[in-house]
């Protein structure tokens, strides 16, 4: 019995990708406004019935699928800040990763996600926020423990760079020009919370 079991979770974890798969690429291409169940479900190879078992609306599919995708950022996010040496280091590898996120990952903004969404899903989706955010506040308050960074709220300054980082203009370049562009970037997020003054 623990077998079939097993297999069962397998088989419903391998249709949950594909389905999220399916998602990530309509996003990209097409935006939230466009996806509809039928659309996921052919492009995932699911049946519509299938589709429904797991995800019953619209709505329940975006929630399942940023909170999957947030468990994988903050895992990534995790390993990118333990490797790095020093908080400045830490907080340019925190503003890397949210800038090539933000070119990979095409959902509304705030804004409008909280007008697609009923209010009870948009506040499922906005929690997914606060590991990262609290991850940034971490890093803000060591450099300014280190003496690296200015010793300012750390929630504000969180909040500055956070906004900071989830303009889509910065990232809507030319795929030769992003490398370049999230290095400009994330040095002016450096000089914006720096306290040493760099030639």
């Amino acid at each position: 019995m623990p077998k079939v079991l097993g297999s069962l979770a397998t088989h419903r974890e391998q249709v949950r990708e594909r389905v999220f798969d399916a998602l990530r690429g309509q996003l990209y291409e097409r935006g939230f406004d466009t996806v509809t169940l039928s659309g996921v479900a052919a492009a995932a190879g699911v049946g519509r019935t299938a589709l429904y078992n797991h995800f019953p609306d619209r709505q329940a599919l975006l929630v399942a699928f940023v909170e999957h995708e947030a468990e994988r950022y903050v895992a990534e996010l995790d390993a990118a800040l333990a490797e790095a040496a020093d908080p400045r280091e830490r907080l340019a590898a925190f503003a890397r990763l949210q800038l090539r996120r933000l070119a990979e990952f095409h959902l509304p903004p705030g804004q409008a996600l909280a007008g697609a969404l009923d209010p009870a899903a948009y506040r499922r989706i906005a929690a997914h926020a606060d590991p990262i955010s609290d991850r940034l506040v971490a890093v803000l308050r060591a450099g300014a423990a280190d003496g690296s960074m200015v010793d300012d709220d750390p929630h504000v300054l969180a909040s500055v760079v956070s906004a900071a980082l989830s303009s889509r203009r910065i990232v809507e370049v030319e795929p030769d020009a992003l490398d370049a562009t999230v290095e400009t970037a994330v040095a002016a997020v450096l000089r914006a919370v720096s306290t040493i003054v760099r030639d």
